[in-house]
């Protein structure tokens, strides 16, 4: 249900208290003066919208300009979605669906960036505007003290834990060069890394601040918090990052943190195909539980799809329906080399295969299997053997992997 009394319009500076004040409504927080801080660091205000009634902020969505790593390709725009709040007592006034129309057809009109993405609050929202489970994690436990299994390699060198403002640029300086070979990671502005490093003692959650572990070829950021039992320590390690751009760098550092002293847990959000349980004598030591962390919308079907690609040639014709950016509605055909540069052009051919926009998304990145989308009759085949031929077509060697909520 749409409310025509309301109104819609690019947001200013100005706005931001207002804004905020809706994100601390909508996600019931009471710590306003913080997240307002927090806002402040990544605001994009011309990219930002407000949904009013009357001289009211009732409703807010922000585009953040970032890049996303995509298959074979590197880094390509992407129009990161975030800050979407309603104010309780305006629910069901369509002021979501404005915000997203403002959004998606904004980017299509502007001929913004081609591919859209966001994490959910809740999943049931965004499949209503094309958005398609594109990647996934998983939040881990690992009992400290874990052994390796025999014949781990590690780094001859110790890892060092560091200050803060030396740690800074030697993070900076791995994760540019590891991001654009990961799909699914996203570059980082200055603001970006401001807001990922906020430390005031508000966020601690009774915790340590921030602690900074390094390696020439990797690092790792935790915090930790103490607790004591009958039977001893029994603290928690919450590893709110680690990267590392070599196999050896990345076992040292695992070693570094199951090995803290007074620690009984380590807690992370680790990728689908985290490498740490095949390092374990005992995978039983790290337990899972799998979420949804990528929902990736196609907003212009045919320059989203050249941007990435894929494996060898093949030559499909997608059957694509898209209620709410209907110009992506048609039958578009991908044709790509044997280097994996596609071309996407739409077409009056019949489809090999008929899917949503929403599951184009989430097949995008290599997370979700076309293979899998049949199995649950998401896709339809009409050609015998384009599910195959699609399934190892959009394949990548890992899971994407975006461990970073924006």
């Amino acid at each position: 249900m749409s409310d025509d009394s309301l109104a819609i319009r690019t947001l200013t500076t100005d706005d931001l208290p207002a804004f905020s004040s809706v994100l601390v409504r909508a996600f019931l927080s009471d710590n306003a003066e913080g997240l307002q801080y927090r806002e402040g660091l990544v605001f994009e205000p011309e990219r930002s919208h407000g949904v009013f009634d009357g001289d009211e902020l009732i409703g807010s969505g922000e585009l953040l300009t970032r890049k996303i790593t995509v298959p074979g390709a590197g880094q390509t725009p992407l129009a990161a979605v975030t800050s979407i709040g309603v104010a309780p007592g305006h629910r069901r006034r369509g002021v979501l669906t404005r915000i997203m129309r403002a959004q998606l057809h904004g980017l299509h009109e502007d001929g913004g960036e081609a591919i859209a993405a966001l994490w959910a609050s809740e999943s049931v929202i965004y499949p209503r505007f094309g958005y398609g489970l594109g990647a996934q994690f998983y939040r881990a436990k690992v009992r400290s003290k874990a052994a390796f299994r025999p014949g781990v390699e590690l780094e001859a060198e110790r890892v060092r834990e560091v200050g803060r403002e030396e740690a800074i640029p030697l993070l900076k300086a791995i994760y540019d060069k590891e991001a654009p070979l990961r799909v699914g990671a996203l570059d980082r502005p200055e603001s970006t890394w401001e807001f990922n490093l906020d430390d005031r003692e508000v966020r601690r959650n009774g915790a340590t601040e921030m602690k900074f572990a390094v390696l020439s070829d990797g690092y790792a950021i935790y915090r930790v918090k103490s607790d004591w039992d009958e039977e001893g320590p029994r603290g928690t390690l919450s590893l709110q990052e680690l990267v590392a751009t070599t196999p050896r760098a990345y076992a040292t550092l695992w070693r570094f943190l199951l090995d803290y002293d007074l620690i009984g847990t380590i807690e992370v959000f680790a990728a689908l195909d985290e490498p740490l349980i095949h390092l374990l004598a005992d995978p039983r030591k790290m337990s899972r539980s799998a979420g949804d962390s990528l929902w990736v919308r196609l907003v212009d079907v045919d320059p989203a799809l050249v941007t990435r690609r894929y494996n060898g040639p093949v030559d499909l014709v997608f059957g694509v329906h898209d209620a709410f950016c209907p110009w992506n509605t048609g039958n578009w055909r991908l044709v790509a080399d044997a280097d994996g540069n596609a071309e996407v052009t739409k077409v009056e051919d019949a489809p090999d295969l008929e899917l949503d926009v929403i599951d184009l998304g989430a097949i995008f990145l290599g997370g979700t299997r076309p293979s899998t989308l049949a199995a649950a009759g998401r896709i339809k085949e009409r050609t015998a053997g384009a599910v195959s031929r699609a399934t190892m077509a959009f394949a990548t060697d890992r899971e994407p992997s975006c461990l970073e909520s924006f």
